[in-house]
């Protein structure tokens, strides 16, 4: 079996639920409850079999590192950087609201992620609001966050995938987001995670088995046998199915239960993980 990736994206998992969000459990420490209780099992997975990897909002990044050992099997990363830094000597710091590298790589991150769809999103409103029609210059800007942040170390999530009005002409969207978004980027240190932008959210019907499959052939056609993980929600329901795609080398969590008391639950946080990664090992 190749090594595997599995992520954690908490999105704005800080937000409690009387305010609108999901976080049942308290808005602080979560982070280091939910490192705790999922590290000893992850730990029993080999390090050259499975990475684990849990990206959270900036104000929970402290609290995940605090709770991790030195060595421990689980990287703690960040939901974005700026594409500019600070440099000795440089621009000390001038980045009201936005995130540099540097600050990333001073929490305690080794990784981050880049280009998730929400952030695609955000950036292309900016452009529509201007009168912009050309969204090309989004993928550009993402490389410029990803060359910033390998520049300090971090490895990358970066996340590819087409809208509902791009379907039809998937190919050509996915190959651009690759060929401009990883533009003279160390590829060793990138996973790519392919979200189908246009099966995701209620009411959609979700990107069946070769519709994934074709998308991660394309991705390695393109450039090369970097790991792609499923960035459309690995969840208990589809586990199984993601583990049985060759190409397909991990997947991107969110949410663990979709109704009821929706949310995050680290004793289903971990029942994906195995029923993922027993299916994996079976191929």
């Amino acid at each position: 079996m190749k090594r595997q990736h599995i992520f954690v994206n908490f999105k704005r998992f800080d937000v409690p639920s009387a305010m609108g969000g999901v976080n049942r459990t308290g808005v602080r420490h979560w982070a280091g409850d939910i490192v705790r209780q999922t590290l000893p099992t992850l730990e029993t997975y080999g390090r050259d079999e499975t990475r684990f990897a849990m990206y959270f909002p900036e104000g929970q990044i402290f609290d995940a590192v605090d709770a991790l050992g030195d060595g421990d099997a689980l990287e703690i990363g960040c939901q974005g950087v700026y594409r500019k830094d600070v440099a000795p000597g440089g621009n000390f710091g001038a980045f009201t609201t936005l995130r540099p590298a540097a600050a990333a790589r001073a929490m305690g991150c080794t990784s981050v992620i880049i280009g998730h769809c929400e952030e695609r999103n955000e950036k292309r409103d900016l452009l529509s609001s201007a009168g912009v029609e050309d969204f090309s210059c989004v993928n550009r800007v993402l490389n410029e966050e990803i060359l910033a942040a390998q520049a300090r170390g971090l490895s990358v999530l970066y996340c590819i995938g087409e809208r509902d009005d791009e379907v039809e002409r998937w190919d050509e969207v996915i190959r651009t987001q690759l060929t401009q978004g990883l533009k003279d980027v160390d590829l060793a240190s990138v996973v790519i995670a392919y979200e189908p932008v246009w099966s995701i959210g209620p009411g959609k019907t979700p990107a069946g088995k070769d519709y994934i499959t074709k998308v991660a052939r394309l991705v390695k056609d393109t450039i090369g046998d970097v790991p792609v993980v499923y960035g459309g929600g690995l969840k208990e329901e589809n586990a199984e199915m993601l583990a049985s795609i060759e190409e397909i080398d991990g997947g991107l969590i969110a949410l663990t239960r979709f109704s009821g008391e929706i949310g995050f639950y680290s004793d289903e946080y971990l029942n994906i993980v195995r029923l993922y990664l027993n299916r994996k090992k079976e191929n």
